[in-house]
């Protein structure tokens, strides 16, 4: 039994030294992130886009803007700009109809968290332009 504990004696004590650098790496740089002054921004009247709507198809968003609201550190928070913050719906599976929810993703930045969107759903109406035509056809005389 004792040949066995001291069996490579040498490269079991640099494993343990080894092993305890890359905890003390770790733990030390998670403390740092987490100490790391973080700030708050909201984002008032970002355009809404619609994504995965067929070519074919129509949409009308209600409301068409959004307020998000976004967290980060200082540094990447002092350069982020409201362009770079992108709310969007998912229009994918809809046919057509009027007063359909659904709810704002937004996409941002690395280093950007997302906090929230308010509203957080938007109404959808989806209409075909063949419809749309045969309203208007049936207004005229």
């Amino acid at each position: 039994m004792s040949e066995w504990l001291t069996k490579d004696l040498g490269w079991k004590a640099f494993s343990v030294i080894l092993a305890v650098a890359v905890w003390v790496t770790v733990h030390n740089n998670q403390d740092k992130s987490a100490a790391a002054p973080r700030r708050q921004i909201t984002y008032g009247d970002l355009p809404v886009m619609a994504v995965s709507l067929p070519a074919d198809n129509r949409a009308q968003l209600a409301p068409a803007v959004v307020t998000v609201t976004v967290s980060g550190p200082n540094e990447v928070m002092a350069g982020l700009q409201a362009r770079q913050i992108r709310p969007i719906v998912n229009l994918g599976g809809l046919d057509s109809g009027n007063n359909l929810q659904r709810s704002v993703e937004v996409a941002v930045p690395p280093g950007v968290t997302f906090i929230s969107a308010e509203p957080a759903e938007v109404s959808v109406t989806v209409s075909h332009p063949a419809e749309t035509n045969e309203v208007e056809q049936k207004k005229q005389p």
